[in-house]
């Protein structure tokens, strides 16, 4: 089957991404035009359920087959990347059923009891299916990213979202003559329907691709079931509970932040407000050059997982450094961005910049640290190491979780004490993951790129400050945001040819100037 560089399945992913994330907005548009925000809400109020109950099954399963199939065929012993495969789908699938089961027979207790509105019940029923099509497409996807072939995960990703986007909404108006609960739970029969088409992408390309040309010999399935599982679980085990604590670190976050800005005397409402402000819109602003990291991320477990079954110390050394580099390159400019344009940028988003681009522009610069933390963690996880990243984002998430107590219950901080307290959270775990990773791996570090990425950042900065200034103001606000960006972005690619940072080999390996230059 065909497999990737390291860079090109970054690219593959990317490109998936940002076109996931583009059909994203489609529905963020759509469905409350067709079932307003109390359906809206309805639709919204079952998934943080689901995202548990997902994270408790598949959190670290399928970065753990990613790792152990990458590390067998890096020993070119293809059946075991089939036991692999066997052995955890049928640990998925057990899981799922279970997990399917357990959500159907309290979804009335849930809906009435816990989330007190007893509309939820229909959108919760029709969630549970996802449960166990789930579990069974993230097993096929680790197991091809385990391969180092990312277009089955990139394809199925796309194919679902285009699916999930079309039966959500056509479902939810079918349903809306029966009223909002049956509307939104349409949405999420529309949502289920998507990741069915996902599954059945995957299992057609690993039939057609793979299934043939890796059959396994008669009797040979189960020779080493228990010494998979044991692997399996010994890395899928902790980062799942470093998700998990992600997840409660988040939910402790939004319920102390409010109490603690109601402590300095803030309005229980405007407490909301400015935590909605923070959380709504300024995060997904920052998170949303995220997807080259989180691609870094995907590609880079696989990738090290194989040189390191083979002990080839000087290829992950090259990785590390390749994706250090790329996050920093490409993070940096949004973050200038993010802070030049704060308020041209969050007024064209989301009509008022009053209270958002402050936050924007206090958070920017830590933006990069985020970009980095990603390729770090991965790092750790494919070296055999996901219980230091565990310890690392605990160590994070206890020290966020106490700032926002000490800061944001005084006046004279406010909201700035939970901003400040997630600054110090980004920063802190990015120098804990990338200190364990170079204890690891005996990594130098090459300094001379970030201090070519900061100049070449600092002088974009300046470009975008100076074009903004100058386009007249009788201009759409529209034109001078895009003038200043683009030549703030024009300037810093420039630099970063001239310097080093990005060459022309780096070029070639994206097809489209790959073939520009043939």
């Amino acid at each position: 089957m065909r497999k990737q560089s390291f860079i090109q399945g970054t690219i593959i992913l990317l490109c998936a991404g940002i076109i996931n994330r583009m059909l994203g907005f489609i529905p963020r548009i759509a469905l409350p035009r067709i079932i307003g925000a109390e359906g809206v809400g309805l639709y919204q109020l079952g998934y943080p359920f689901f995202i548990l109950l997902i994270t408790v099954i598949t959190g670290g399963l399928p970065l753990a087959v990613a790792k152990l199939v990458a590390e067998a065929e890096g020993e070119n012993r293809p059946e075991q990347s089939r036991r692999i495969l066997h052995t955890s789908l049928a640990l998925s699938l057990t899981l799922g059923t279970l997990f399917t089961c357990i959500a159907l027979f309290s979804a009335s207790w849930v809906s009435s009891v816990l989330l007190t509105d007893q509309r939820v019940y229909y959108t919760f029923v029709s969630m549970t299916p996802m449960i166990a099509i789930v579990a069974v497409s993230s097993i096929y996807r680790g197991y091809f990213q385990g391969l180092q072939n990312m277009i089955p995960s990139a394809f199925s990703s796309v194919l679902e979202s285009v699916i999930r986007i079309f039966f959500m909404l056509w479902f939810s108006w079918l349903l809306l003559p029966k009223g909002l609960a049956f509307a939104a739970a349409g949405a999420m029969l529309g949502v289920t329907v998507g990741e069915i088409a996902g599954m059945l992408a995957l299992l057609g390309q690993y039939y057609f691709n793979v299934h043939k040309d890796r059959a396994l010999p008669p009797g040979e399935e189960s020779d080493l079931t228990t010494p998979v599982l044991k692997r399996l679980a010994r890395i899928a085990i902790p980062v799942t509970a470093g998700r998990l604590i992600g997840s409660f670190s988040y939910l402790l976050e939004s319920i102390i932040t409010v109490r603690s800005l109601a402590l300095a005397g803030i309005a229980a409402a405007a407490a909301t407000a400015q935590y909605g402000s923070l959380q709504g819109m300024v995060i997904p602003l920052l998170l949303l050059p995220g997807v080259l990291s989180s691609s870094l991320a995907v590609s880079l477990v696989p990738s090290l997982s194989e040189a390191a079954a083979r002990d080839d110390m000087p290829t992950i050394h090259k990785r590390m450094h390749q994706a250090l580099r790329l996050a920093m390159v490409t993070g940096a400019p949004f973050a200038a961005v993010m802070y030049i344009l704060a308020v041209p940028l969050c007024t064209l988003m989301y009509g008022n910049a009053a209270d958002t681009a402050p936050m924007l522009r206090m958070m920017a610069p830590f933006a990069v640290f985020l970009y980095v933390q990603a390729p770090l963690q991965a790092a750790l996880q494919a070296m055999d190491r996901p219980g230091r990243a565990l310890i690392n984002t605990l160590i994070g998430a206890v020290v966020k979780i106490l700032l926002i107590l000490l800061l944001a219950s005084r006046p004279e901080y406010g909201i700035l004490g939970a901003i400040i307290a997630i600054m110090v959270n980004s920063l802190l775990v990015t120098l804990l993951h990338g200190y364990s990773v170079i204890r690891l791996t005996a990594m130098s570090l090459r300094w001379s790129d970030p201090l070519k990425i900061i100049a070449a950042t600092i002088i974009m900065a300046a470009a975008m400050s100076y074009v903004y200034t100058s386009v007249p103001v009788s201009a759409s606000q529209w034109i001078q945001f895009l003038a200043a960006a683009s030549c703030g972005m024009g300037v810093y690619l420039g630099i970063c040819l001239l310097s080093g940072l990005i060459s022309a080999r780096d070029l070639e390996r994206i097809p489209f100037f790959r073939r520009w230059r043939s």
